[in-house]
């Protein structure tokens, strides 16, 4: 038999390292990803891969009575399990039966009204990463007893020191055990975990089915993203064998669900919860048994559950193997990876629906993995009725998606566990899907009478839900710009006073009592000879910047797959993504996504932001835009910020990069774009961002203002359509200018970086920080900052007219220099206090 990691093995030289039983319980599979090359697929986990109910649910069983001879039934029976959403939720379960004395609850990404938090912590490496534990009885995780932690894999042990800190710092206690199928740690975490609970004075246990690590070649993480773009270049993210000739009917089973018992351990699950459910299970089979045998032909049957609702149907999966059926189980998933078709693969084919449960992080994407093409005469699909929803039903929804696969789809609810304190709303009642009904192919037909097999019981209600994070702001609500231009990934502030006089400002961030991001700068108003710049500007730089939109744009379509997802670092990047949008759409139909986020320098990347973009995109698909480079701060800002998710591509897309930090870009040289002359009012009337501790909080995205009182000064309408009105003259040089850098040396020399340095110990500064190379960089110094002098290229001219007048204005010396990579440089006051003055021994005020 084909290993099912040969080919990922083959490709990128990946190993398995340790014991003889790891190939067996592992395949490797691919994902878009800048930081890990492959995925480990588990064969018994019941996720991505179907197998037998048995062999599932008997894997947890054996570590769960590990757990407890290693504990002693005294202990034990004092311990409470803890599994992870979504992946081992069913796992967790099954550890906590074969621990058989201890209460289940496992973390989830759904919040439920009235149910506070009784801790939460964040699994960096996912696509989806807020963890909310909402036990029932607040009292279940505040015993002293041990606390055994399951998850499927334990690859660096992150997660588990996030929960464990957590919940230490809540509930402190002696003993904790970490359960999972495989250890895949390296050396270094195994000696970090080993600090960590001499640390905190506890006792760190480890229980695993297999133990190894895995070796990886030289170079894995570029060869990985080639094989995967060459791959889906080839033949598409995903591989669907054709449809089932045969007409393929949905039918809904009767289960007679306990009354109020628990449909998972989402608010915990207790040993008499386990009972109960034991001796309903043959009467729950027996429900599902009749809608199958009332369609000939169901001989072998695929068990599939959904997202954290794993147990339910891994437990119907083992009582209906029990009773003499061919039943494999697996359950849909939010995590997207590359399928591909031959044996030594792990994800052969997949399948593509959209969410059906109204997610608290809002709509997406979801998957079923191996389902297409894997032989089953039926499938038996089992949600929660929180997940029982119009989109469930509608054309493209999971349940017409499985009819074009398998001959005969069965529809099992369970009712959605609603705790007794929270708030209770009325379910989910079908029209046409609310009775039984029989779907050919596509889902479209009705059913006649003959289909019907039972009813659906009435449900416990399913809790209504609110959003863990909001929708992104829209205008005319929260910006100029109209709605579909760009949404904001931001809070709104505009009510908060923030603006603080720029010395004031100057004088705190220099001394180390304030950030930058804590405070706005005063907005400023341009005079009258200023406003005819910022025009003359325009009128001459348009089709120069038109001509830049659209070979960064037309770079970004010919290397990325798929449809890209702008996202701008609001807000210098804003303006510049609306334009890219604004060409995708003049020259391809493309309507791409924009969406602008915020970067503070020194903070990162705003990480509710990236969870909200990686819940309704793949994260694959994001590229980042700003307007320019200066020395590379935010590039390598962004880069760093990424390393804690999954998925996403930290190069960035320039307008220009005089400084040589990025690798797509619009052009090298350092030139005007008259949206650096302004602040809001030529970026939507939006501020910079704000981050300050009293006004964001850790669930909150980060903040900003709209100026509405500033809209008869606002010019962001006439950039856009100034440069817009230019892209067809620019279209021909264009396609030149983007086949002579798909084919140039484009990588990075940081030439700019380099020469902040030097300036910096040149002038005495010793602070690259206060070194702001660039023609938009230096403006934002004199609009924004206390400038000390203006280093100038000789020779350069209308492109610096703007920054001699606010230098004129703010009383700076323009210096001519010779040797400069950039067009200018601002070099913000050394050790600045109210009383300094300029390099020219005047003093320094703001006008």
């Amino acid at each position: 038999m084909v290993w099912t990691g040969t080919w990922v093995a083959e490709r990128l030289g990946v190993e398995l390292i340790g014991d003889e039983e790891l190939p067996a319980l592992l395949g490797l599979a691919l994902r878009r990803n800048p930081k890990r090359a492959h995925l480990l697929v588990s064969g018994v986990l019941g996720k991505h891969v179907p197998q037998r109910p048995s062999v599932v649910y008997g894997a947890g069983l054996d570590l769960g009575r590990r757990v407890r001879a290693l504990l002693g039934d005294e202990e034990a029976a004092r311990a409470v399990v803890l599994g992870y959403a979504e992946t081992a939720t069913a796992l967790g379960h099954a550890v906590a039966d074969g621990l058989a004395l201890a209460p289940y609850l496992h973390s989830t990404r759904r919040p439920v009204p009235g149910v506070a938090p009784a801790g939460g912590f964040e699994e960096s490496h996912s696509h989806a990463t807020s963890h909310l534990l909402l036990p029932e009885d607040p009292k279940l995780l505040a015993g002293d007893g041990p606390l055994v932690l399951v998850d499927d894999e334990f690859s660096t042990g992150n997660t588990v020191l996030n929960t464990i800190r957590d919940l230490h710092e809540r509930h402190p206690r002696e003993r904790y055990v970490v359960v999972a199928l495989v250890d895949m740690r390296a050396a270094a975490d195994r000696d970090r975990l080993d600090a960590f609970a001499e640390e905190i004075g506890a006792r760190v246990d480890l229980v695993a089915r297999a133990a190894g690590t895995v070796r990886l070649p030289e170079g894995v993480l570029e060869k990985g993203r080639a094989l995967v773009a060459g791959h889906e270049a080839r033949h598409g993210a995903i591989r669907e064998p054709e449809t089932v000739p045969l007409a393929s009917a949905f039918v809904r089973a009767g289960l007679d669900w306990p009354r109020d018992l628990p449909d998972g351990g989402r608010h915990g699950f207790t040993p008499e919860h386990r009972e109960r459910l034991e001796a309903a299970l043959p009467s729950l089979a027996a429900g599902v048994g009749e809608a199958l045998r009332s369609r000939p032909g169901t001989g072998r049957v695929l068990v599939l559950g959904f997202e954290e609702l794993m147990y339910a149907p891994l437990r119907l999966g083992t009582a209906l193997e029990e009773a003499g059926h061919d039943v494999r189980y697996s359950t849909t998933t939010r995590s997207p990876v590359l399928a591909v078709d031959d044996p030594g693969y792990a994800i052969r084919t997949r399948l593509v629906f959209p969410a059906h449960d109204d997610p608290a992080d809002g709509p997406g994407e979801r998957y079923a993995y191996n389902v297409a093409g894997g032989g089953f005469d039926a499938v038996v699909l089992v949600v929660d009725s929180a997940a029982d929803t119009p989109a469930l039903h509608a054309p493209g929804g999971l349940l017409a998606r499985l009819g074009e696969h398998v001959p005969h789809v069965v529809l099992a609810v369970v009712p959605s566990y609603v705790p007794s304190r929270a708030p209770e709303a009325a379910p989910y009642t079908p029209g046409t899907a609310g009775t039984t009904r029989t779907v050919e192919n596509s889902g479209a037909d009705e059913a006649t009478a003959d289909d019907t097999v039972t009813e659906v019981p009435d449900a416990t209600e399913a809790p209504e839900r609110s959003s863990m994070l909001p929708e992104p702001l829209r205008g005319p609500a929260f910006s100029s710009y109209a709605p579909e231009e760009v949404g904001w990934l931001l809070q709104d502030l505009s009510d908060v006073e923030l603006e603080a006089p720029t010395e004031e400002r100057e004088e705190a961030i220099q001394s180390g009592g304030a950030h930058y991001a804590e405070s706005l700068p005063v907005e400023y108003q341009p005079s009258e000879r200023y406003q005819e710049l910022f025009h003359a500007a325009l009128e001459a730089s348009a089709a120069r910047i038109a001509r830049a939109v659209g070979t960064v744009t037309e770079t970004v379509l010919a290397e990325r797959p798929g449809t890209p997802v702008l996202v701008s670092l609001a807000r210098a990047g804003t303006p510049v993504g609306v334009l890219m949008r604004r060409w995708a759409r003049a020259r391809h139909g493309l309507d791409l996504p924009h969406y602008a986020v915020s970067i503070v320098r020194g903070r990162g990347i705003d990480a509710n932001a990236l969870r909200w973009l990686a819940a309704h995109h793949d994260p694959a698909d994001v590229v980042f835009v700003d307007g320019w480079t200066g020395k590379g701060a935010i590039t390598r800002e962004l880069a760093e910020a990424l390393k804690d998710f999954d998925g996403f591509d930290p190069d960035i897309a320039v307008l220009a990069d005089p400084g040589s930090c990025v690798r797509t870009y619009g052009t090298r040289e350092d030139f005007l774009i008259p949206s650096a002359c302004l602040n809001s009012t030529v970026s939507g009337l939006i501020s910079r961002t704000v981050l300050r501790s009293d006004l964001v909080g850790p669930d909150d995205f980060h903040g900003a203002k709209f100026y509405r009182e500033l809209a008869g000064s606002d010019v962001s309408g006439a950039f856009l359509d100034a440069v817009a009105a230019r892209f067809e003259e620019v279209a021909a040089t264009v396609d030149t200018d983007v086949k002579e850098l798909l084919t140039a040396d484009r990588a990075p020399t940081w030439e700019g970086w380099a020469a902040v340095e030097r300036i910096s110990e040149e002038y005495g500064i010793h602070d690259v920080n206060l070194v702001k190379p660039g023609v938009g960089e230096t403006t934002r110094v004199l609009l924004r900052r206390v400038p000390w002098k203006i280093l100038a290229k000789r020779g350069a001219g209308a492109d610096l007219a703007h920054v001699r007048l606010l230098a004129e204005q703010r009383g700076v010396p323009v210096e001519e220099v010779d040797g400069l990579p950039y067009s200018c440089v601002g070099l913000i006051h050394p050790e600045y206090t109210r009383g300094a003055t300029g390099a020219d021994g005047k003093a320094v005020v703001s006008r």
